[in-house]
């Protein structure tokens, strides 16, 4: 998402960082720039202008010209600012009584059907809540059975279709259905119109005042910069907003929407959708979103990630091998399954410190998450016995492997040499005990965050 505004961002400071010393002429130019950057990334100009005026302030005094490192001292301003820009987050908690409703608003197209069924989800697993979700959209063909297919393959239940209902009537009846089956928290997925025109409004607002939801949930595109904060400022202003869902946060947008919402709504950002899955959710921290658009990555939320898809017994029996230094192909497996679960290698290198230079150097060597796939390939087509012990792989073996999985003879050496580097690795992270396993190399990387050769 912030790709393009941090390579910018990360040039302009590069300079900063180089000086000994910085006047403030150097620091009126670089502020010139960052304001270029952020007008390119789409960000609306009174909140560039609010921005850059707050971090002159700060970066012209005392504070930094007479600083002993007066580049990082800009740069650590500039990443305060950003928080504030992006607000706290808050997360996504309920406090209000059982049934509580939500209510889901956003146009057409935003994915507000999905993250309903995320947020549902994520509540149900994480938060152990009793959760229905009810489509509203009467409009849309189908509307209402993608809610329903999407709540069978997420386990939350939905409400009964009934033709001739209004979208009020709907609301009411899941409300009644709610409160006898002893539901903690009722999702309300509206009606989405290519436009916030009248009409739209006019039935979010007759739900609003049927039910009166706990919390209004705005479900915006990041992809479509300010068109999406207008339409934020049109829902609050007719409807009122309790906080924003951000979608897309993992395209190649400008990111200009997501800077943008928290100071021209002053509604919080509560959650962004990372991916198509019904797992692709995370809370919207503002400490770490600065951290990644400065190129410093989001170590936190890495280690959030391995905790939640590294199973504890799974970890223990590795860990137990690595202290023996019995490092297999199948444990080799087990890490690429892990990473895949984790996003990938270039979701978990989105979160390294220096990400940006890290990608460019992997586009440069034609890097391609394909590569993992072919070698899980690989050793599938292994038998138990050659898994345990790579040494009996002779060049025979080595052939019907090859014709097996679809690859050559030459990859699958470069993965057995991938893999004796990893057993070394492994041996040596056993002595760390199992908190080796949160570090890159615990993941299938090795230590200084690159990659395994092939």
């Amino acid at each position: 998402m912030f790709e393009s505004l941090s390579d910018r961002l990360g040039n302009i400071f590069g300079k900063l960082t180089r000086k000994g010393a910085l006047s403030e002429k150097d620091v009126d130019a670089a502020l010139r720039e960052v304001r270029v950057a952020l007008l390119e990334a789409d960000v609306a100009l009174p909140i560039v202008k609010e921005f850059i005026g707050a971090i002159r302030e700060r970066a012209v005094g005392q504070e930094v010209l007479k600083s002993v490192t007066p580049g990082q001292q800009v740069v650590k301003i500039v990443n305060d600012a950003l928080v504030d820009m992006l607000g706290s987050g808050e997360g996504f908690a309920i406090a209000a009584p059982p049934p509580a409703p939500i209510l889901m608003v956003g146009l057409q197209g935003s994915g507000k059907t999905t993250t309903t069924a995320k947020i549902a989800k994520r509540l149900k697993e994480k938060n152990n809540k009793r959760v229905m979700m009810a489509s509203l959209d009467v409009a849309r063909p189908a509307a209402r059975e993608q809610l329903a297919v999407l709540g069978e393959q997420a386990g939350i239940q939905t409400l009964p279709i009934l033709s001739g209902e209004t979208p009020v009537a709907i609301a009411q009846r899941a409300l009644r259905a709610a409160r006898l089956q002893g539901i903690d928290v009722l999702f309300l997925d509206t009606a989405g119109r290519l436009h916030a025109d009248e009409a739209l409004m006019a039935e979010a607002a007759a739900v609003r005042d049927a039910v009166g939801p706990a919390e209004t949930l705005l479900v915006a595109d990041a992809l479509t910069g300010q068109d999406a904060v207008n339409v934020a400022r049109a829902f609050k202003d007719r409807i009122g907003l309790t906080g924003v869902v951000l979608t897309r946060m993992d395209g190649d947008g400008r990111g200009g929407a997501a800077l943008s919402m928290r100071a021209a709504t002053g509604c919080p950002i509560r959650l962004m959708g990372t991916g198509e899955k019904l797992d692709a959710l995370e809370e919207f921290h503002a400490e770490r979103v600065a951290s990644r658009i400065l190129g410093m990555g989001d170590i936190v939320s890495l280690v959030e990630k391995a905790a939640e898809t590294i199973e504890q017994e799974e970890a223990e029996r590795l860990a137990k091998k690595m202290a023996k230094g019995a490092f297999d192909l199948e444990d080799l497996k087990s890490q690429l399954q892990q990473m895949k679960k984790m996003g990938g290698a270039q979701g978990i290198l989105g979160l390294l410190p220096g990400a940006p230079k890290l990608q460019k150097q992997l586009n440069q060597q034609q890097f391609d998450e394909a590569v993992f796939r072919r070698q899980e390939a690989i050793i599938n087509s292994m038998t138990p016995k050659e898994r345990r012990h790579a040494r009996i792989l002779n060049a025979s073996r080595k052939r019907r492997i090859a014709a097996g999985s679809g690859t050559s003879v030459q990859e699958i050496n470069r993965l057995l040499k991938m893999h004796r580097q990893m057993a070394t690795m492994m041996k040596r992270m056993g002595k760390m005990g199992k908190r080796g396993l949160m570090s890159p190399g615990g993941l299938g990387l090795p230590p200084g965050g690159g990659f395994p050769p092939g």
